[in-house]
Protein backbone atom coordinates (compact mmCIF):
# COMPACT_ATOMS: atom_id res chain seq x y z
CA UNK A 1 0.00 0.00 0.00
CA UNK A 2 1.45 3.50 -1.12
CA UNK A 3 1.42 5.37 2.12
CA UNK A 4 3.84 8.22 2.28
CA UNK A 5 2.72 11.15 0.11
CA UNK A 6 1.85 14.72 1.67
CA UNK A 7 -1.37 14.81 1.11
CA UNK A 8 -1.54 18.37 0.62
CA UNK A 9 -4.91 18.48 -0.85
CA UNK A 10 -5.84 17.94 2.60
CA UNK A 11 -3.99 19.61 4.61
CA UNK A 12 -6.00 20.28 7.45
CA UNK A 13 -5.65 16.72 8.60
CA UNK A 14 -2.16 16.04 7.17
CA UNK A 15 -0.58 18.34 9.28
CA UNK A 16 -0.06 16.25 11.98
CA UNK A 17 -0.88 12.93 10.26
CA UNK A 18 -0.56 10.78 6.94
CA UNK A 19 -3.79 10.95 4.83
CA UNK A 20 -3.67 7.23 5.17
CA UNK A 21 -4.37 7.71 8.72
CA UNK A 22 -7.31 10.10 8.18
CA UNK A 23 -10.48 8.31 9.62
CA UNK A 24 -13.67 7.20 7.92
CA UNK A 25 -16.20 6.26 10.03
CA UNK A 26 -14.49 6.09 12.66
CA UNK A 27 -11.26 4.32 11.16
CA UNK A 28 -8.19 5.00 9.36
CA UNK A 29 -9.09 4.86 5.59
CA UNK A 30 -6.13 2.49 5.40
CA UNK A 31 -7.98 0.29 7.58
CA UNK A 32 -10.60 0.12 5.82
CA UNK A 33 -8.71 -1.03 2.62
CA UNK A 34 -6.87 -3.76 4.22
CA UNK A 35 -10.13 -4.72 5.60
CA UNK A 36 -11.12 -4.95 1.71
CA UNK A 37 -8.02 -7.19 1.03
CA UNK A 38 -8.82 -9.49 4.11
CA UNK A 39 -12.18 -10.58 2.57
CA UNK A 40 -10.71 -11.74 -0.48
CA UNK A 41 -8.17 -13.79 1.54
CA UNK A 42 -5.25 -11.54 1.11
CA UNK A 43 -3.25 -11.14 4.75
CA UNK A 44 0.12 -10.13 4.32
CA UNK A 45 0.77 -6.54 3.95
CA UNK A 46 4.03 -3.58 2.83
CA UNK A 47 2.81 -0.62 4.27
CA UNK A 48 5.30 1.74 2.00
CA UNK A 49 5.12 4.71 4.32
CA UNK A 50 7.13 8.09 4.05
CA UNK A 51 5.62 11.14 5.42
CA UNK A 52 4.99 10.82 9.33
CA UNK A 53 5.69 7.34 8.76
CA UNK A 54 5.96 7.24 12.46
CA UNK A 55 2.01 7.64 13.43
CA UNK A 56 1.35 4.58 10.82
CA UNK A 57 4.10 2.49 12.86
CA UNK A 58 2.18 3.85 16.32
CA UNK A 59 -0.94 3.18 15.33
CA UNK A 60 0.06 -0.48 15.21
CA UNK A 61 2.38 -0.31 18.17
CA UNK A 62 -0.12 -1.92 20.63
CA UNK A 63 -0.04 -5.65 18.72
CA UNK A 64 2.94 -8.30 18.40
CA UNK A 65 5.84 -6.48 17.22
CA UNK A 66 9.20 -7.76 16.07
CA UNK A 67 11.29 -4.25 14.33
CA UNK A 68 8.62 -2.81 11.86
CA UNK A 69 6.35 -6.30 11.77
CA UNK A 70 3.51 -6.24 13.41
CA UNK A 71 0.81 -9.32 13.58
CA UNK A 72 -2.90 -7.80 13.57
CA UNK A 73 -6.18 -8.75 13.71
CA UNK A 74 -8.84 -6.42 11.49
CA UNK A 75 -11.71 -7.63 12.14
CA UNK A 76 -11.47 -10.75 13.98
CA UNK A 77 -9.47 -11.65 10.47
CA UNK A 78 -5.38 -11.90 10.84
CA UNK A 79 -3.24 -10.68 9.17
CA UNK A 80 0.81 -9.49 8.80
CA UNK A 81 2.07 -5.39 8.67
CA UNK A 82 5.66 -4.49 7.43
CA UNK A 83 6.08 -0.61 7.57
CA UNK A 84 8.86 0.37 5.57
CA UNK A 85 10.18 3.79 5.54
CA UNK A 86 10.71 4.65 1.87
CA UNK A 87 11.65 8.18 1.98
CA UNK A 88 10.16 11.53 2.36
CA UNK A 89 10.72 12.49 -0.68
CA UNK A 90 10.67 9.61 -2.76
CA UNK A 91 8.17 8.95 -5.48
CA UNK A 92 5.21 7.06 -6.33
CA UNK A 93 7.54 4.38 -8.57
CA UNK A 94 10.78 4.91 -6.35
CA UNK A 95 8.97 3.95 -3.00
CA UNK A 96 7.50 0.94 -4.68
CA UNK A 97 10.84 -0.39 -5.69
CA UNK A 98 11.93 0.35 -2.44
CA UNK A 99 9.82 -2.38 -1.40
CA UNK A 100 11.49 -4.96 -4.19
CA UNK A 101 14.12 -6.85 -1.29
CA UNK A 102 10.64 -8.31 0.79
CA UNK A 103 9.31 -10.10 -2.48
CA UNK A 104 10.73 -12.99 -4.02
CA UNK A 105 12.17 -12.91 -7.81
CA UNK A 106 9.43 -13.46 -10.58
CA UNK A 107 6.93 -12.70 -7.71
CA UNK A 108 3.29 -11.96 -8.64
CA UNK A 109 1.72 -9.38 -5.75
CA UNK A 110 -0.98 -6.52 -5.68
CA UNK A 111 -0.28 -2.99 -4.73
CA UNK A 112 -2.67 -0.24 -4.38
CA UNK A 113 -3.07 4.02 -3.07
CA UNK A 114 -3.74 4.30 0.89
CA UNK A 115 -6.37 7.02 0.00
CA UNK A 116 -8.73 5.22 -2.49
CA UNK A 117 -11.64 2.29 -1.92
CA UNK A 118 -13.79 0.24 -3.48
CA UNK A 119 -16.07 -3.24 -3.94
CA UNK A 120 -13.72 -4.58 -6.61
CA UNK A 121 -14.09 -8.41 -6.43
CA UNK A 122 -9.80 -8.39 -5.85
CA UNK A 123 -10.48 -12.35 -6.56
CA UNK A 124 -11.99 -11.83 -9.74
CA UNK A 125 -9.39 -9.28 -10.58
CA UNK A 126 -6.14 -11.53 -9.48
CA UNK A 127 -7.96 -14.15 -12.35
CA UNK A 128 -8.05 -11.68 -14.69
CA UNK A 129 -4.42 -10.57 -14.24
CA UNK A 130 -3.34 -14.53 -14.52
CA UNK A 131 -5.22 -15.65 -17.80
CA UNK A 132 -3.77 -12.26 -19.21
CA UNK A 133 -0.17 -12.90 -18.89
CA UNK A 134 0.99 -9.64 -18.93
CA UNK A 135 3.63 -7.38 -16.69
CA UNK A 136 0.42 -4.80 -15.03
CA UNK A 137 -2.98 -4.67 -14.50
CA UNK A 138 -4.78 -1.75 -13.53
CA UNK A 139 -8.31 -1.31 -11.93
CA UNK A 140 -9.95 0.79 -14.29
CA UNK A 141 -13.34 2.98 -12.96
CA UNK A 142 -16.03 5.54 -14.14
CA UNK A 143 -16.69 7.88 -11.10
CA UNK A 144 -19.18 10.12 -11.28
CA UNK A 145 -19.13 13.43 -13.17
CA UNK A 146 -18.23 16.78 -11.25
CA UNK A 147 -21.31 18.64 -12.67
CA UNK A 148 -24.71 17.69 -13.64
CA UNK A 149 -24.98 17.08 -17.62
CA UNK A 150 -27.98 17.88 -20.16
CA UNK A 151 -28.97 16.63 -23.97
CA UNK A 152 -30.02 19.60 -25.41
CA UNK A 153 -31.91 18.93 -28.90
CA UNK A 154 -33.92 22.17 -30.84
CA UNK A 155 -32.92 24.09 -27.25
CA UNK A 156 -35.15 21.30 -25.33
CA UNK A 157 -33.60 19.51 -22.23
CA UNK A 158 -34.00 15.93 -23.32
CA UNK A 159 -32.01 14.58 -20.58
CA UNK A 160 -31.03 16.22 -16.67
CA UNK A 161 -28.99 13.87 -15.01
CA UNK A 162 -27.32 15.36 -11.72
CA UNK A 163 -23.86 14.12 -11.69
CA UNK A 164 -23.79 10.92 -13.40
CA UNK A 165 -21.56 8.40 -13.74
CA UNK A 166 -18.69 9.22 -16.08
CA UNK A 167 -19.95 7.08 -19.70
CA UNK A 168 -17.02 7.71 -22.07
CA UNK A 169 -13.69 7.98 -19.84
CA UNK A 170 -12.14 5.39 -17.47
CA UNK A 171 -9.37 6.48 -15.03
CA UNK A 172 -6.52 5.01 -12.72
CA UNK A 173 -8.68 3.54 -9.59
CA UNK A 174 -5.38 1.75 -8.34
CA UNK A 175 -6.11 -1.79 -7.45
CA UNK A 176 -2.97 -3.22 -9.93
CA UNK A 177 -1.94 -6.33 -9.89
CA UNK A 178 1.85 -7.19 -11.35
CA UNK A 179 5.44 -8.89 -11.00
CA UNK A 180 8.43 -7.72 -9.74
CA UNK A 181 9.72 -7.31 -12.89
CA UNK A 182 8.15 -4.10 -12.72
CA UNK A 183 10.79 -3.09 -10.84
CA UNK A 184 13.37 -3.34 -13.91
CA UNK A 185 11.45 -0.47 -15.74
CA UNK A 186 11.56 2.00 -12.68
CA UNK A 187 15.25 3.81 -12.05
CA UNK A 188 15.06 5.18 -8.89
CA UNK A 189 13.44 7.66 -5.66
CA UNK A 190 12.64 9.86 -8.35
CA UNK A 191 10.79 8.20 -10.53
CA UNK A 192 6.48 8.60 -10.79
CA UNK A 193 5.16 5.49 -11.45
CA UNK A 194 2.56 6.62 -13.69
CA UNK A 195 4.80 8.17 -16.29
CA UNK A 196 7.30 6.71 -17.67
CA UNK A 197 7.72 2.98 -15.72
CA UNK A 198 3.38 2.78 -16.64
CA UNK A 199 3.89 4.21 -20.35
CA UNK A 200 6.52 1.82 -21.24
CA UNK A 201 4.72 -1.11 -19.95
CA UNK A 202 1.86 0.37 -22.06
CA UNK A 203 4.36 0.70 -25.80
CA UNK A 204 5.44 -2.83 -24.97
CA UNK A 205 1.55 -4.16 -24.81
CA UNK A 206 2.35 -5.20 -21.20
CA UNK A 207 -0.36 -3.10 -19.43
CA UNK A 208 -4.00 -3.91 -19.28
CA UNK A 209 -7.51 -2.69 -17.40
CA UNK A 210 -9.97 -4.63 -15.24
CA UNK A 211 -13.35 -2.67 -15.45
CA UNK A 212 -14.74 -1.69 -12.49
CA UNK A 213 -18.27 -0.71 -12.50
CA UNK A 214 -19.15 -0.85 -9.38
CA UNK A 215 -18.33 1.35 -6.07
CA UNK A 216 -14.94 3.46 -6.04
CA UNK A 217 -14.02 6.68 -4.12
CA UNK A 218 -10.64 8.71 -3.75
CA UNK A 219 -10.19 10.82 -0.52
CA UNK A 220 -8.50 13.73 -2.30
CA UNK A 221 -10.08 16.47 -0.71
CA UNK A 222 -11.83 17.42 2.22
CA UNK A 223 -15.22 17.22 0.43
CA UNK A 224 -14.50 13.28 -0.53
CA UNK A 225 -13.68 12.97 3.51
CA UNK A 226 -17.19 14.17 4.04
CA UNK A 227 -19.06 12.15 1.08
CA UNK A 228 -16.84 8.86 2.53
Amino acid sequence: ILAGGLGTRLSEYTKSIPKPMVRVGGLPIIIHIMKHYLRYGFSEFYIAAGYKSHVIKKYFKSFKKSGNKFDYNISKKKCKITVVDTGIKTLTGGRLKRLKKYLNKDETFMFTYGDGVSNVNLKNLLKFHLKRKKLVTVTSVRPPARFGEIVIKNNFVKQFKEKPQVTKGWINGGFFVTNTKLFDLIRGDNEILERKPLETASKKNQFIAYKHYGFWKCMDTPRDKDVL
